[in-house]
């Protein structure tokens, strides 16, 4: 639990992950910018939150984009103020199998998952280092430890875990910590989409992987969005470089 009020960002906060960790740090008392690249995206996670007495932002921005980062954060700051609460979210796939894969799909998912979080944290960090205080959440994935069909996408999460290491070792002498997040199948849009690729029916598609989980379920974005508030709260202050597989149980 927040025990003061603290401005929140939340990349991908449109929809699935990014959108149930906005709703989750909201209620936990941080006022929270909901940052996507389409603005009018993230009306139904800020109406979420409005509707039950948070304070929430909109921000339309390109997080691979240099100045789109550096206007959207300044904004933030602008409106809901200093922001000491950063969870880089937002996520794209562009799966193939290597010798199919294009550069135009590796630069893809490297822009966002690993230029984003760079420029996002860059930006932010100032005003946590200023604050004495600050909580980096980044997400990476179960597929960091290698995944067929997905070479950038496994490359980029096993980045995002050397990021956060690298992050709390030197941001934690100002109060700053840095943490990340590997979920295993989580039920999203992004993952029915990929059983409709696979030409798969998606209750099909979740009931396989339930069946090697040892919880015997899949995730859910609430389930990710638990152990982001853990990591956001006052009481995770000597919790920082760490890699939490959030996959219903060990990974190996």
């Amino acid at each position: 639990m927040i025990q003061e009020r603290r401005t929140a960002i939340v990349t991908g906060g449109a929809r699935g992950i990014g959108a149930a960790v906005a709703v989750r740090l909201a209620s936990d008392g941080c006022a929270v910018a909901v940052v996507d690249l389409d603005e009018s995206a993230c009306a139904a996670t800020v109406s979420a939150i409005e509707a039950v007495g948070g304070s929430a932002l909109a921000v339309g921005a390109d997080v691979g984009d240099e100045v789109s980062v550096g206007v959207a954060v300044e904004r933030v700051a602008t409106e809901l103020g200093a922001p000491t609460v950063l969870v880089n979210n937002a996520g794209v796939t562009r799966d193939n199998l290597l010798f199919k894969m294009t550069v135009e799909d590796w630069d893809a998912v490297m822009d966002v998952h690993l230029r984003g979080s760079f420029l996002m944290t860059r930006a932010a960090q100032k005003y946590m280092v200023e604050a004495r205080f600050g909580r980096i959440v980044n997400l990476s994935s179960v597929s960091a430890l290698g995944n067929r069909g997905q070479v950038n996408y496994s490359a980029a999460k096993a980045g995002v875990q050397g990021f956060t290491k690298t992050l709390a070792l030197e941001l934690g002498r100002y109060g700053v910590t840095a943490n990340a997040i590997a979920p295993g199948f989580i039920e999203t849009e992004m993952t029915a989409a990929t059983a409709a690729r696979m030409g798969v029916d998606f209750e099909e598609f979740k009931k396989r992987a339930a069946s090697e989980i040892p919880v015997a379920r899949v995730g859910r974005p609430e389930d990710i969005a638990n152990m982001a508030s853990f990591f956001v709260g006052e009481g995770a202050g000597f919790v920082s470089g760490q890699v939490v597989y959030v996959a219903g149980g060990p990974r190996g």
